[in-house]
């Protein structure tokens, strides 16, 4: 049954929407040094037409009614109302993406707009969405993009249809549904560690990206029976573990963060958020490791951890506030600085490293011969160099690191140890790519 809040729900003036139960905690995270928002761009074969671009824009926004919003601030909940402007703007690509949201920029919109010379860019702030949910509004306005160009594309995979109207089932808070465990999961919360270095000024960030083709990295992790996103999460880790033993100091467990798209177990249409993250750690204290020992560590958790029940607890355990009387009577400033607390004090210094790999992104044939690449960035981290995005369109793989140093030690060992197990890679960095035009705050 879809979520009651949205069944039989007109899309015009007066919808509204609360936020998601992964969503509710973002906004009191937004500080002027952290901002979770994460970026999807394709590239094409050809220069990107902005005014064409806007029509595009205008004609796909109305088939996503859950991103035709604003974020207000209720009594008790930050809540989402139909937007007040037509579209965001489409704005010229800058040298800082994924800077900090702020609610009343962009025309209160939650996503933002660009393009530069050959590429599309949209970036999301994550109270609104996942990675899954950014790919097919991404995937659809390109498609619409090119369809005003000329091109002949269907809908279908990520492309949605716009002759549809928006199903309740993909506005749902799909947490809310399943989550059903009698079992809550248990955190681990001790502090692990951290590569650190020389910051870049504020609101910058590095931007390497790799492309590589996904047969062949495909081929290379199979043969080390692993999937890909496991391969990519053990070079990370490897990387870490050796830095930290050359460090010559106590050692901490080195973890390694994986988000986990929740569609693939449970039976959800929705495109809000619906993710989980799973939480891979090694310690160094308990002896030497090589990386087949590491690679075999993160395929067995993953595989250990990764079905219904656990997800559910998982899910249930992270409900759990939410769903407590005395927590949902609480004033929302009482909630909010609760929430701005305790990622405070706890923030990134779980997690070592990160990388969320949205996997293949699939369009219609017909649209394939126009993309060149797409490319998913998440949000600079406040102490990880090492948060890394990625994704495949066709046969071309992309992994994107937004580092907050100077140093780009990781970036480099990462795609070296790729090329010299027999991958090609090619490199870009925003330093070359686009403008040197930046957002600040």
């Amino acid at each position: 049954m879809a979520d009651k809040e949205t069944k039989d729900r007109h899309y015009g003036p007066g919808f509204w929407l609360k936020l998601d139960n992964a969503g509710k905690v973002f906004p009191g995270q937004n500080t002027d040094t952290w901002s979770n928002v994460f970026r999807g761009a394709i590239t094409l074969k050809e220069k990107v037409d902005p005014v064409a671009l806007e029509e595009a824009l205008v004609r796909v926004l109305p088939r996503f009614p859950c991103f035709d919003v604003n974020i207000k601030r209720g009594f008790f909940w930050y809540y989402f109302e139909k937007a007040k402007y037509p579209t965001p703007p489409v704005m010229p690509d800058i040298g800082n993406p994924c800077h900090r949201i702020k609610h009343k920029e962009n025309k209160g919109f939650l996503f933002r707009v660009y393009y530069h010379e050959r590429r599309i860019a949209v970036e999301f702030y994550h109270a609104l969405t996942d990675g899954y949910g950014g790919s097919l509004f991404l995937s659809t306005l390109t498609a619409e993009y090119l369809r005003i160009k000329g091109a002949d594309i269907p809908s279908g995979g990520a492309v949605l249809s716009l002759d549809e109207k928006a199903d309740d089932f993909e506005l749902e808070d799909s947490f809310e549904r399943f989550a059903s465990s009698k079992v809550k999961a248990k955190r681990r919360d001790r502090y692990v560690y951290h590569k650190k270095g020389k910051r870049l000024p504020a609101h910058m960030v590095n931007v390497t990206t790799g492309y590589m083709p996904v047969d062949k990295l495909l081929e290379l992790a199979r043969a080390n029976n692993a999937s890909i996103t496991e391969y990519l999460a053990a070079i990370l880790m490897y990387i870490h573990y050796n830095i930290q033993r050359e460090e010559q100091r106590k050692q901490k467990e080195v973890s390694v963060q994986i988000p986990v798209n929740l569609r693939r177990t449970f039976p959800s249409k929705t495109l809000r958020n619906f993710s989980l993250c799973y939480s891979v750690r090694i310690d160094p204290n308990m002896g030497e490791y090589t990386f087949e020992e590491i690679l075999k560590h993160i395929s067995l958790y993953l595989r250990f951890i990764n079905n219904e029940k656990t997800l559910n607890s998982m899910m249930t355990a992270n409900m759990a506030l939410e769903r407590n009387p005395l927590m949902r009577g609480l004033p929302l400033f009482i909630k909010w600085l609760a929430i701005a607390i305790s990622f405070g004090i706890t923030a990134e210094k779980t997690t070592t490293a990160m990388i969320t790999n949205l996997g293949p992104v699939k369009v219609p044939e017909e649209m394939l011969p126009y993309i060149e690449s797409y490319v998913m960035m998440p949000s600079p981290g406040k102490l990880n160099g090492a948060r890394v995005g990625a994704a495949s369109i066709g046969n071309t793989f992309a992994a994107t690191f937004a580092n907050i140093y100077t140093d780009s030690r990781i970036e480099r060992e990462f795609f070296t140890f790729l090329v010299k197990k027999g991958i090609p890679v090619k490199i870009e960095s925003n330093r070359e790519s686009i403008p040197q035009n930046y957002e600040i705050d």
